[in-house]
């Protein structure tokens, strides 16, 4: 007899299989080769961070929350993106679009979770699909200004973000979070992401990826699709998770969006209930299978403690975006 937790658990990783393995994990390798420990290896600060599946989606969206008060990389999601809805002539609607929205968050899963445990080719293959469809983003705002999803200024805010909302996730969410320079040995190995995915000039630590982050207040702004998205500070229990989004950024942010942040002991009560969310999932669901099988790759030891991106600014073959895309199925 199945227990009600087995049953939950069941339920949702039949749902995970079903809606982002089965469409985003193929061709990816994280059994074999034997020894291979990709770019992370066993006993990184990223296979301790990204174990935890659903701290990593909640940090995901805590992530794309915060890059969206870049208005150009708010434009390029609405001139490029899935994400949004569209009029039957293909103009953009500032409404998130529940189908896009699906396969931006397994993209970005599978992406998360394949350069932590894949093998060094899955992670490479990974990072220059991504590069790939980078290559394709350029336009122009309403305002005029020019936009490049390769322009080194934005790929750095792009990283600075991710690195923050995963980091911060993890350290509010995990039931074992690394904390003090463990926190900062985790800023410091993602950096290779950032790396392979063109970004230069990278922080490293949880302090410089907070300046990195602050460094750009100038040049953010609060645009009419954004704002639809802050809302009130909503009461729980129907917008925890919305709450809990805005809480993890940094205060300056919340300015910018006029969140506010409830007395100590609303907080910790939020917060809490969040925990419980997350770690509900994350305790019926179970250990997830591409960590089971990265740990037996390497149980037996390693050939070196981890490999690093081999990508060199600007040896990406030219690609059409039906080519790229392509190249996601």
């Amino acid at each position: 007899m199945y227990l009600p937790h087995q049953i939950v658990g069941q339920t949702l990783n039949q749902r995970f299989d079903q809606g982002v393995r089965k469409h985003f994990f193929r061709g990816m390798e994280f059994a074999a080769p034997v020894a291979d420990p990709g770019w992370f290896g066993p006993g990184s600060a990223v296979w301790h961070v990204h174990s935890h599946m659903y701290a990593l989606i909640f940090g995901l969206q805590c992530a794309a929350y915060l890059e969206r008060l870049d208005p150009s990389i708010y434009w390029m999601g609405m001139h490029h993106s899935r994400l949004v809805k569209r009029t039957s002539d293909g103009t953009a609607i500032p409404e998130i679009d529940p189908k896009g929205a699906s396969v931006r968050l397994g993209h970005s899963v599978a992406f998360f979770i394949g350069t932590a445990y894949g093998s060094t080719e899955t992670a490479e293959r990974l990072a220059q699909s991504v590069r790939a469809m980078h290559h394709t983003i350029k336009g122009v705002r309403p305002d005029g200004a020019r936009y490049d999803a390769d322009d080194p200024e934005w790929l750095r805010w792009n990283y600075a973000t991710v690195v923050w909302g995963l980091a911060t996730a993890h350290e509010l969410y995990h039931p074992n979070p690394l904390r003090g320079k463990k926190i900062d040995d985790y800023y410091g190995e993602f950096v290779r992401v950032g790396h392979a995915l063109g970004g230069t000039d990278l922080p490293t630590t949880k302090a410089d990826t907070l300046e990195c982050l602050k460094s750009y207040l100038p040049r953010l702004a609060v645009t009419h699709g954004m704002a639809m998205s802050t809302g009130a500070n909503l009461a729980l229990p129907h917008s925890a998770i919305d709450w809990a989004i805005r809480d993890t950024m940094p205060k300056w942010a919340k300015e910018l969006i006029t969140h506010r942040d409830p007395n100590i002991v609303e907080r910790t009560a939020r917060r809490a209930a969040v925990w419980s969310i997350i770690n509900g999932l994350e305790l019926a669901a179970g250990t997830a299978p591409e960590f089971r099988q990265a740990q037996a790759r390497v149980k037996s030891g390693t050939t070196v403690s981890h490999t690093l991106p081999e990508y060199v600014l600007g040896d990406d073959p030219v690609r059409s975006r039906q080519e790229v895309e392509l190249s996601f199925n």
